[in-house]
């Protein structure tokens, strides 16, 4: 029995849940699963604490072993040695330097009485307890939460590298796809931003997922992408909403090395920067990884994707989103789905250079799954894929956010960054948000119809107030700083990074495409992204 199995007995014999036990000690439900499961080993607070708690040793918790029955420690006393060690061979002879040493000092008067062994302090003897299970936490429990060879790590390896990778939004496209010889998505008119990033020194990549598919299949694409494995949507999820279980094949992962240890120890992790829908993306992904999908995992046990199986949040080390829905946008009340569709559309043609090219060159839709293999916007707008809710159009909207919300968690280890822009400001005449003049020509209609929006009615599933004005010509402000149902704080500049709470950066002047180059001022663009990665590099690595 592992210290794992040791904290769930003893809490079961306590009658007291997960949450509880969480409660008591000051920390997360998540932190308590952990280390019941084995994946993390408690620091030594929480071991002391739980010793208390439950009435055992931490002798025992640590080890299993049970306090010797008179309760004490044999006490060893350094310097003394058995009479017969005193006339050993080994002892040396006094040096003649030693001997002038000593008849410099008078001879101190011989010791009639016995020594007798003084009891020590309780500070010393508390201080001894203490180094007592460290030494066992260190050398006893290594193997098994790794906290050791980590250690050693740092200690004796230089810091792994993690590898940034740049996640799409909605009609979006990645480094390796057609569209991207066309015009960069991250970069656009300032060139790759991906490839500046590595000539300065940054391991980056880019995925590449359905650019209208949902978050859900989205998320099951970035997964296989990473991983070099066929994308698996699942058993459960693909029989609700009428698509194939499994897509497209990657040969190759996108970062080979992610999840695996280094020689020392460490592990290779990632850090995630989604713009737009990119974001409600990778923020679906992390909570995969950490807690997996159980429903997948009872429709088909034999054979789940390691996506749904849970115990692997760690491989992620921060979240970062640009302009992204994590509430939705007001724009999807605005407009109907048709409309929807031509906007995405316009916008892919501008980030093109509004090239002749581009009308027939949209794109992939990667939505096989669906059945749908064209490439023309009529395909977007038929079939199961546009009447059901498994598409990016759903999600984007208001109620369609807080139902995808509800299935995302935070994870404790991850750091999570969120940059809003505005590219609005209150009007004058009416009180309504109106776009300002270096708004993108395409999104100043946009910006205006989000910036006069609100149903504050009875009728209203969720209330749209006058703090949803704000915009960036597709996203509110207020969406964009993160998601309503999670915990969250402004970041002041020059503190260290808080893990499991969304650190909500300063609001940023720009519309929905400054943040991935489409302003055109390239200094400011690539200064923006080498600044927040020497950020995330900051951040203590756990």
């Amino acid at each position: 029995m592992n210290i794992g199995e040791r904290i769930l007995q003893l809490r079961k014999e306590s009658g007291l849940s997960q949450e509880e036990l969480a409660e008591k000690l000051g920390v997360s439900r998540q932190s308590v699963s952990k280390w019941e499961s084995g994946n993390v080993m408690p620091d030594l607070e929480r071991v002391v604490a739980m010793c208390e708690l439950f009435d055992v040793t931490t002798d025992y918790l640590l080890t299993g072993k049970k306090e010797a029955q008179d309760g004490g420690f044999e006490e060893v006393i350094i310097g003394e040695l058995p009479p017969e060690a005193e006339q050993s061979s080994f002892a040396p002879a006094e040096s003649e330097a030693e001997e002038e040493l000593c008849d410099d000092f008078p001879p101190q008067e011989a010791q009639t009485q016995p020594s007798k062994k003084k009891d020590k302090p309780a500070w010393l003897k508390a201080t001894a307890a203490i180094l007592a299970v460290c030494l066992i936490a260190a050398v006893l429990l290594p193997i098994p939460f790794g906290g050791y060879k980590r250690m050693l790590a740092r200690l004796n390896e230089e810091p792994v590298e993690y590898t940034y990778v740049l996640v799409h939004g909605m009609g979006g496209w990645g480094e390796g796809a057609a569209m991207n010889s066309l015009s960069p998505y991250w970069g656009s008119i300032t060139g790759s931003l991906s490839e500046y990033l590595r000539s300065v020194g940054y391991s980056v990549e880019e995925a590449t997922v359905g650019p209208f598919s949902s978050a859900w299949d989205r998320a099951c694409e970035l997964y296989a992408q990473l991983t070099g494995t066929t994308v698996d949507y699942g058993e459960a999820h693909s029989k609700q909403h009428g698509h194939d279980r499994y897509g497209k094949t990657y040969t190759e992962p996108l970062v080979a090395d992610w999840g695996s240890e280094s020689e020392g120890g460490q592990l290779y992790k990632i850090n995630l920067i989604g713009h737009s829908f990119g974001g409600n993306t990778i923020r679906l992904l992390a909570s995969l990884m950490e807690y997996g999908c159980e429903e997948e995992v009872a429709a088909s046990p034999d054979d789940v994707s390691q996506l749904f199986t849970g115990g692997k949040g760690e491989y992620i080390n921060s979240i970062t989103t640009l302009c992204s829905p994590h509430n939705g946008t007001t724009l999807y009340y605005v407009l109907d789905k048709g409309d929807l569709v031509e906007v995405t559309l316009s916008i892919l043609r501008l980030a093109g250079g509004i090239s002749d090219k581009l009308q027939s060159g949209l794109p992939d839709f990667q939505l096989e799954h669906f059945g749908i293999s064209s490439d023309t916007s009529d395909a977007l707008l038929s079939g199961s894929f546009s009447s059901g809710k498994d598409n990016a159009f759903y999600d984007l909207s208001p109620d369609g956010a807080a139902e995808l919300n509800d299935r995302i968690r935070t994870v404790d280890s991850i750091c999570y960054i969120s940059y809003a822009y505005c590219t609005t400001e209150e009007s004058l005449l009416s009180g309504n948000q109106v776009a300002t003049l270096d708004t993108m020509l395409v999104l100043q209609p946009f910006a205006a119809l989000i910036g006069k929006y609100t149903d504050t009615s009875e009728t209203a599933s969720i209330k749209i107030d006058e703090s949803w004005l704000a915009n960036d010509g597709l996203v509110n402000v207020v969406s964009a700083q993160h998601p309503s149902d999670e915990e969250w704080l402004e970041y002041t500049e020059g503190e260290a990074l808080t893990r499991g709470v969304w650190c909500v950066m300063p609001t940023q002047k720009g519309d929905h495409g400054t943040a991935i180059g489409m302003g055109g001022n390239a200094d400011k663009t690539h200064t923006f992204y080498t600044t927040l990665f020497e950020l995330i590099n900051s951040a203590e690595r756990i």
